[in-house]
């Protein structure tokens, strides 16, 4: 299942995308809402992680990037960050937390992997296949 990371923290993303890749997910780092947008089109992502301020001044723009079903939007912000930017009410509604980064790292995993857990059982995303039943499809007959 794919994660989409959205920002201008190269150092930050970069950790972050190790993380969920250890976690069993497949993170996708992108700069912009609109290469967000052309990563969601390829392969529905069961979250993304926006950067706050990029999401404040382009909220259309992130509302538009489709997600897996049961997927959500967590918006972050840097622990060093003084400004904080009003959020229209329609993304505050759509979004599934804020945090502090790299403070909270631990608590987005763990929404990551509760989102993921939370579609498998509902039945929206089909559970992933184990790996040993993926090599045994890729044998000829």
């Amino acid at each position: 299942m794919n994660v989409i990371l959205v920002g201008t923290d190269d150092a930050l993303l970069e950790g972050l995308a190790q993380s969920f890749a250890t976690s069993g997910l497949t993170p996708h780092v992108v700069g912009t809402l609109y290469e967000a947008c052309e990563v969601a089109a390829d392969a529905a992502p069961i979250m993304v992680v926006i950067d706050r301020h990029i999401a404040a001044t382009s909220c259309g723009d992130a509302l538009a990037i489709q997600l897996a079903p049961g997927g959500s939007l967590v918006l972050y912000r840097g622990s060093a960050e003084q400004e904080v930017l009003a959020m229209p009410a329609i993304l505050q509604r759509a979004v599934m937390a804020e945090l502090t980064l790299p403070l909270e790292r631990n608590r987005l995993l763990a929404l990551a992997t509760h989102v993921r857990e939370r579609a498998v059982e509902t039945g929206r995303t089909p559970a992933p296949r184990p790996e040993s039943d993926v090599r045994r499809d890729a044998r000829p007959s």
